[in-house]
């Protein structure tokens, strides 16, 4: 079972995001901020992690970086309103797996997540 965790201090993002992909059978934690995510990441240790960068408290930047410390196989895939090319390069440079800017589509997450889960079965199939 695939586990997701969607890191968002708008609830009504995580909330519609973790109906979404229950209906599609992954296992799915939330968290409101970066302490609480990191907390679930060395606890439940999911898959994938969707991420937003610009929270109050840790900032995505730092959330990831501390996630890449725990488990650098983990899949992060960041999420902004901002399309900054900085920002982009910097998320890159600390492992993001994707960058994603909103507003998305959610059947365009779950195309993202497919992807990431064959990557990952990919890498556990080479272990």
């Amino acid at each position: 079972m695939i586990k997701l965790l969607l890191v968002d201090d708008e609830k009504g993002i995580t909330d519609s995001l973790e109906s979404f992909f229950q209906n599609r059978g992954f296992t799915v934690y939330s968290a409101d901020g970066g302490e609480k995510a990191l907390e679930i990441v060395k606890k439940d240790k999911p898959d994938i992690v969707f991420l937003d960068i610009r929270m109050r408290g840790m900032n995505g930047l730092e959330v990831l970086e501390q996630i890449k410390k725990i488990d650098n196989k983990i899949k992060v895939i960041m999420l902004t309103i901002h399309e900054e090319k900085e920002m982009m390069d910097k998320a890159k440079e600390l492992g993001a797996d994707e960058y994603i800017t909103k507003p998305f589509r959610v059947d365009y997450l779950e195309e993202v997540v497919v992807k990431k889960v064959q990557e990952l079965m990919k890498a556990r199939g080479n272990e």
